[in-house]
């Protein structure tokens, strides 16, 4: 079963983009560490996590007030603190990025998964172990809403137009790029701030211990934060353009497995693109663990070459990112064309698949 989601609206453009990952705070940190290939995973601090890993790819440093400062962090979680970092960093990366992603005239759109998972089982026990069930800490309660992130970005960016949370594990950066993509094409936002976040947490390491299965290799799990400034193709002076965004596309997988289905997204993107195979210069799958993984790889080799998945390199580095996978897949996409004059007019193919039963894929011409 599959689902068209890219609408009958012009393809819109990618003008900036940053990352918050375990190559570090911002979008020089990430090109450098992408392009370095040097090892991120760490060993697991027992002082500060309590989960069954022995090692993860970390933010390097990072907690919310380190990042942020003191103001208005003493409650914050740290997938907020991600998102917001994410943010602050696409705006402080050229003065016109805060011009036109800003005030009244834009929004933004952040993927996740759940929210912080961790600040809801705290909430929740909490609740459920103190002498009382509202003996709970009031300050933490805006942390267990799926949406306290991207309203904190919000608010600390002052973005007072449309704000959305898009949940939707590894395709939640495709699904808030789709979902971007058409706030531009109706018009509610000149500009949309588009992305996704997830955390390492102590509560996100034992529900990924428990929910793996049997036959499963244990992932070396991630956490980051990537967004990209989105904007209507008209209007915007081409030397501002990064990518132009072909098409989205999204279905859910049954018994037919993610194979049949992440075929049929890639064919229904490049026929309303209008994309031929030989194109495509690039594929940046999510790199799911165990056969999910493979069965991903195999349809990218199948339709477009071994080739593709040559470029970009690295990506493994930022680790099993959850939510965050596909934006910073995208990011990654971005910040090897870069350095590459060479693709200019070519497509990257960037792809998702879950194990709840979800695929997706997006298509972008590099400019």
């Amino acid at each position: 079963m599959s689902s068209r989601t890219t609408g009958a609206v012009g393809a819109p453009v990618i003008t900036a983009w940053s990352a918050v990952s375990p190559f570090g705070m911002g979008r020089s940190a990430f090109a450098d560490g992408l392009h370095e290939g040097s090892e991120t995973a760490v060993l697991i601090d027992r002082d500060q996590w309590h989960v069954p890993d022995e090692r993860a790819r970390l933010v390097p440093d990072f907690s919310p007030r380190a990042a942020l400062g003191r103001k208005g962090t003493r409650s914050m979680d740290r997938v907020t603190g991600l998102a917001v970092s994410a943010v602050g960093a696409l705006l402080a990366d050229a003065e016109r990025n805060r011009e036109v992603a800003t005030g009244e005239r834009g929004a933004i759109v952040l993927g996740t998964t759940t929210g912080s998972v961790q600040s809801m089982m705290d909430f929740t026990r909490d609740s459920l172990t103190g002498e009382q069930p509202y003996f709970v800490d009031p300050a933490q309660m805006p942390n267990t809403v799926m949406n306290c992130a991207a309203g904190q970005c919000a608010i600390w960016h002052r973005i007072k137009g449309p704000n959305a949370t898009i949940a939707g594990g590894r395709l939640a950066g495709l699904l808030a790029l789709n979902y971007a993509r058409r706030l531009l094409g109706a018009g509610r936002a000149k500009a949309v701030l588009c992305g996704s976040a997830e955390e390492y947490s102590d509560e996100r390491a034992w529900l990924e211990w428990h929910a793996r299965g049997a036959e499963e290799a244990p992932a070396l799990l991630g956490e980051g934060a990537g967004m990209l400034l989105l904007e209507p193709a008209d209007g915007v002076d081409a030397h501002h353009v990064l990518a132009e965004v072909l098409a989205v596309e999204s279905g859910v997988f049954g018994e037919g497995g993610p194979a049949t289905v992440l075929g049929s997204c890639l064919r229904r993107a490049m026929d309303r693109a209008g994309v031929d195979p030989s194109q495509v210069w690039a594929a940046a799958p999510c790199g799911a663990a165990g056969s999910l993984g493979e069965q991903e790889r195999a349809v990218l080799t199948e339709m477009f070459g071994p080739s593709v998945l040559e470029e970009p390199r690295n990506t493994a580095l930022f680790g099993d990112a959850s939510a965050a996978s596909a934006s910073l897949q995208i990011a990654s996409v971005l910040a090897v064309a870069e350095r590459r004059p060479d693709v200019v007019g070519r497509v990257a193919v960037v792809t998702a698949v879950e194990r709840d039963g979800g695929a997706g894929c997006a298509l972008l011409r590099l400019r």
